[in-house]
This record gives structure tokens, sequence and C-alpha cells, in this order.
């Protein structure tokens, strides 16, 4: 006799059927930072929803910042460090420490995606003049060499995409003259996102989502159209911290891209249970002609 709980993971394959069939050939990028990087299980999580995902026909396209081990190697240097409205203030010591700790990080990542059994490549920004940066000035502000991004080179990720490999993307890029930037990674997976038309945008964070209620860490918003999104940062629901982040996804969403979601990266295999599931983990932003696909 095969038992309930053998089952029901057949049940689970049958719902992300008609997921992997509506999304299959889609390009998804995911933005991968936070708590879920320091953590190695959840690291492995990760990196295994992003082989699964290519493995079922996706093409997704991995982002990931490196602020904590940035932090942690300044510190270790003696260098303090200094934040501007959530940028890091960037000095030339800093910067040469981000380059470093950057390009470590994607290694080890890559390594890991190839052990799992994936084709996967590690790029900076810099390659290939793959994203192109001027200076930023955050309201007149001088934060040191913090790049915003002016062009993404979208042939050379879709040659690796066509290939057969899984880009794994570190947010330094240059300006014209080759001077390097910090670049944040929100940022530079929006631009990658937009520049690319991806049809989603998936961003690993620390929360789990738009609360309905502040007050309940339950009432996450499975689905919200961008316009409706901001009207709750205009009436004060989303408030504080999760304000540019939000903001970030409708700016996506105006960008071009289909469907934004933010969720818990701490949640081992988020990534799965958003893309895969009716109600999914987290929070979906979506353009105005977007079919909602949980109905409550």
């Amino acid at each position: 006799m095969v038992s309930q709980k053998v089952l029901d993971k057949a049940g689970v394959l049958i719902e992300a059927l008609p997921y992997i069939q509506r999304f299959y050939g889609n390009i998804i990028v995911i933005k991968y930072g936070g708590a879920a990087m320091k953590n190695k299980d959840l690291q492995r999580h990760v990196i295994q929803d992003v082989v699964l995902l290519k493995t079922v026909g996706f093409r997704p396209i991995v982002v990931h910042g490196g602020g904590s081990e940035i932090s942690k190697w300044a510190e270790k240097t003696g260098i303090e460090q200094h934040f501007h409205n959530g940028l890091r203030i960037t000095d030339e010591s800093t910067l040469e420490i981000a380059k470093m700790v950057l390009a470590k990080v994607n290694s080890e990542l890559v390594a890991m995606a190839e052990r799992m059994g994936a084709h996967a490549v590690g790029i900076s920004g810099i390659d290939g003049c793959l994203m192109t940066a001027h200076k930023q000035m955050p309201d007149g502000a001088d934060i040191g060499y913090v790049g915003e991004i002016t062009n993404v080179n979208t042939r050379i990720i879709r040659d690796m995409l066509e290939n057969d490999f899984i880009p794994f993307v570190y947010p330094i890029a240059a300006d014209e003259d080759g001077q390097a930037y910090n670049i944040n990674a929100d940022h530079a997976a929006s631009a990658i996102a937009e520049a690319m038309r991806a049809d989603k945008l998936a961003f690993l964070s620390d929360i789990a989502g738009v609360l309905e209620d502040v007050d309940d860490p339950e009432s996450v918003i499975a689905e919200i159209y961008a316009d409706d999104a901001e009207k709750l940062i205009q009436d004060g629901t989303i408030s504080g911290g999760m304000i540019p982040k939000i903001q970030n996804c409708v700016d996506a969403v105006r960008g071009g891209v289909r469907r934004v979601h933010i969720m818990d990266g701490r949640l081992p295999h988020s990534l799965l249970l958003e893309f895969f599931t009716d109600k999914g983990v987290g929070t979906a932003v979506m353009a105005p002609r977007e079919e909602r696909f949980y109905k409550d």
C-alpha cells in the first residue's frame, strides 16, 4: 500500500505542472543576497532551486551581492564602514575589498552550481562591458566609488543563455574611462531584468513580502498590481525600510518586467515555493495585464 505521504508528493508535482508549462523558456533574474547568503545550508538550497529551475526549462540569471562579507573584510583590515541611505560609502580601499570579496563569492557560487550538474559562468559588470555605469550622487552627496548603471550589454548574457549556461553576475561596473564602481545589487538586478525583458525578477530578501497587517506576519499579500502597491506606500500601509524595496519592484514592472517577486530568502527553497505553488510564499508585484494565479 502506497502511503498518503508518498501520494502527497505527487500532488506537489502536479501543482507545479501548469507553472512549469507557462514559464518554460522564460528568463528569470534572481537577486541573491541578505541572510540567505550567510548560512551555508540556505546557500545550498538557493543554488539547488536555481539549478532545478534551469533543468525544467527556465532561463535563470543570478545577480548576487556580498555586503556582509565586504563589511567583515573591511573590519579585518581596519577600514571603518559608513552608509548613506543604505548605500555603502566606497573609498578606494573599500572598492578594492568589494572587488576581491565579490569575485570570491562569485566563484564559490559558480562552483556549487557546477557540482550540482549545471553549466554556470561567473562574470562581473566590467567583463565585456556587461554593465556601464557613472558616478552616483544621491541627493548631491559624494559617496565615493558608487555607480549607477547607464547601460546593459544584453548580447553577452543572451550568448550565455543560448549556450546553456547560468550566468552569475556580481555588481562591479565601470564607466567609459575604465573607472570601476561598486553597484547596489538590487539596482543591478533590476537593470538586467529590464534590459533582458525578463518575465520574472525575484528578490531574495530578509522579509516575507508585503503584509496587509504589519502586526500579522501571516498576512502576506500573494499578488498585487504595481499601481495598488504604490497606493499602499502613499497611504502608509507600506512604510520605513519596506518603501525602497517595494518601489524598486514597482519601477521594475514599469520598466517592462511582468512579475517581480519579493520573498524571504531565509525560508528553505523559497524560490520553488513561490514559483511552483498556487499561493506562493512571498508577494508578486505585477504588471497591469498580468493574470492572477492565486484565488483566495
